[in-house]
């Protein structure tokens, strides 16, 4: 059997698999390495296999997440092989490369992730090719749910036509201006907390500013992260929640790159 990772900073989602059949199918929490401490990694999976012990009785582990970059990625093997044992083959790589296979597969193509975080890579049909770099939500991620959320609070407060919104988006959340400086700055992880304000987004796109904020991250994407690669010739696919939700504007957004779109996925397993 094989246990298969797809790893998010918000979530990851668990596959159990014997051959072509799922035999079981869970989530957890974000296990991003570069924000999540090795106790606090070891405690997620010590808690995944008390709940699912059938997990325990795997022959390879392929973990496919954000963060696991070559730097950090002994830091996660070296968590999974204490909880799983030695004797399991253990596969841990960047996320990008679990949604290249998803959506490309032996194909040469784009492919994107846009969660909580964003991604690309150019992909040859079996290996990552070119790259360019997300730098993360403070640097970079272009749309990304995080990018979204806080393009979203900078409107939200600075656009006068947002007034109702804002007072609707307080009430709903029970904070003012100063409890979103609280989140943003001063509590931990604040891209999970961005990225989280999207169903309130998605539920208000029927405001033509707000829809304006969504096209505007996907602008920033494109231009900034697919049009580099220079390969019209090639789709541009994407896993991903906000990639998924928000397919209409994704899709508007890339017609006027002359970009041709794949496949959108919301979870590549």
């Amino acid at each position: 059997m094989i246990l298969l990772a797809d790893g998010g900073s918000t979530k990851v989602d668990w596959v159990l698999r014997d051959g072509d059949n799922c035999i079981e199918r869970c989530t957890t929490v974000g296990l991003n390495p570069i924000h999540v401490a090795e106790h606090d990694i070891e405690k997620v999976l010590a808690n995944l296999v008390c709940e699912h012990p059938g997990m325990l009785h795997v022959d390879a582990i392929e973990f496919y997440g954000s963060g696991c970059l070559s730097s950090a990625t002994p830091k996660m093997e070296g968590c999974l092989r204490r909880i799983f044992g030695d004797g399991v083959n253990i596969v841990v790589g960047s996320d990008i490369i679990g949604a290249a296979k998803a959506v490309c597969g032996g194909n040469e193509g784009i492919a994107c992730i846009l969660g909580t975080g964003a991604n690309s890579c150019l992909w040859s049909g079996r290996e990552v090719i070119a790259q360019t770099p997300a730098l993360g939500y403070v640097l970079g991620d272009e749309g990304s749910g995080a990018v979204l959320g806080k393009l979203f609070l900078n409107a939200l407060y600075k656009n006068p036509l947002l007034v109702e919104l804002r007072a609707e988006f307080e009430k709903e959340h029970c904070m003012d201006m100063l409890g979103v400086i609280e989140n943003v700055y001063r509590n931990p992880q604040p891209n999970r907390w961005l990225a989280s304000l999207s169903p309130f987004i998605s539920n208000h796109l029927d405001n033509s500013v707000i829809e304006d904020v969504v096209k505007g991250n996907f602008s920033s994407f494109f231009a900034k992260n697919i049009l580099p690669y220079n390969r019209p010739d090639l789709p541009v696919s994407f896993v991903g929640s906000i990639a998924f939700y928000y397919e209409r504007q994704l899709r508007s957004v890339a017609e006027g790159y002359d970009i041709r779109i794949g496949r959108i996925l919301k979870t590549p397993l």
